[in-house]
């Protein structure tokens, strides 16, 4: 099942348009949003503006979860778990057509970071798919520093530059209560912060999604603050 697709499909197609014609204009597109579904139109414009030129896009996906279910794999049919799967491959179709081309990304300049919270089945479609990961465990173990620099050496090689959908249920619910899908050991606000800053030192960054924020679940408006 794909709940609300026809719905989700057409907002994403609205804001493929919108941030279309704001690169078109030498502009940054900062999308800011509830539901990770509206990265299949934001990553889809930033995408068909660099093909133009003949470069691939890099991504680096930041989030709690891996948003690869499919509408074979999901348990729920919730399509936030599905936009990177709609830019990788043909599933959900109706995300993916957005643009008239498929796939938007190439899994060799995907690159997942702070991911905590997959199923069993969707672990292996992520195995599968090809795409870096870098979990929460990657992130102890190595330091945050080191991993936002070998994402970005990885999204920016070869690429015409960077889109960058970060989902703030990446932040630990500590920091940033108000997100539909919490999940306990996340970043923190350092780490979220010297992820955003080396990103922003790099110069490759072409686009920029802040998704996942639900101000009922917030608690006295931490996460927009944060």
């Amino acid at each position: 099942t794909r709940k609300y697709i026809r719905e989700i499909a057409r907002v994403c197609e609205k804001l493929y348009k919108t941030s279309l014609s704001v690169l078109e204009k030498g502009g940054f597109p900062l999308v800011l949003g509830g539901d990770h579904s509206l990265a299949a139109g934001s990553v889809a414009a930033t995408a068909d503006f660099l093909r133009r030129d003949g470069q691939p896009v890099g991504l680096i996906w930041v989030d709690a979860h891996g948003d690869m279910n499919t509408p074979a794999t999901s348990g729920s049919g919730n399509v936030h778990g599905m936009p990177l799967a709609s830019l990788l491959g043909p599933e959900p179709s109706e995300l993916s057509r957005i643009g008239g081309f498929s796939p938007k990304v190439q899994p060799n300049h995907t690159v997942l970071i702070g991911i905590r919270n997959l199923d069993e089945r969707e672990k292996q479609s992520v195995r599968d798919s090809g795409v870096h990961v870098f979990t929460m465990k990657d992130i102890d173990r190595s330091g945050i520093a080191a991993v936002a620099e070998q994402a970005l050496s990885i999204a920016g090689a070869g690429t015409g530059g960077v889109h960058v959908s970060f989902d703030l249920d990446v932040c630990d619910p500590a920091i940033a209560p108000g997100v539909g899908t919490p999940v306990k050991g996340g970043l923190d606000y350092r780490e979220a912060h010297m992820v955003m800053e080396m990103v922003a030192d790099s110069g490759l960054l072409r686009a920029l999604d802040l998704v996942e924020v639900n101000p009922i679940l917030d608690d006295r408006n931490m996460t927009a603050v944060l």
